[in-house]
């Protein structure tokens, strides 16, 4: 990994971190705010619990690519793949 690499690494997991690190801040928002109201937590659709929703399904996709599907995991594919031999074609 070279200068750049490491670079743009870092800065996508500085804004996985702050994205994450907000949506922990509205999430307790939320949450403490509908405890405080009802008593309860409320998971229903009009309270915002659905935008959390969606926001932690981007949030997961987001980790997956930074953590599981990284640079070293596609060159690890792609020195497999490169690895196989391949049948020429004859038309």
């Amino acid at each position: 990994m070279d200068y750049n690499q490491a670079y743009e690494r870092v800065a996508q997991l500085k804004k996985f971190y702050k994205n994450l690190a907000w949506f922990a801040i509205i999430a307790g928002i939320l949450f403490f705010n509908d405890y405080f109201e009802h008593g309860k937590i409320n998971f229903s659709t009009f309270n915002g619990s659905i935008i959390l929703v969606i926001w932690g399904i981007i949030l997961t996709v987001k980790a997956a690519k930074l953590f599981i599907f990284d640079a070293d995991w596609e060159r690890k594919i792609l020195q497999k793949e490169l690895k196989k031999t391949k049948e020429p074609i004859n038309f």
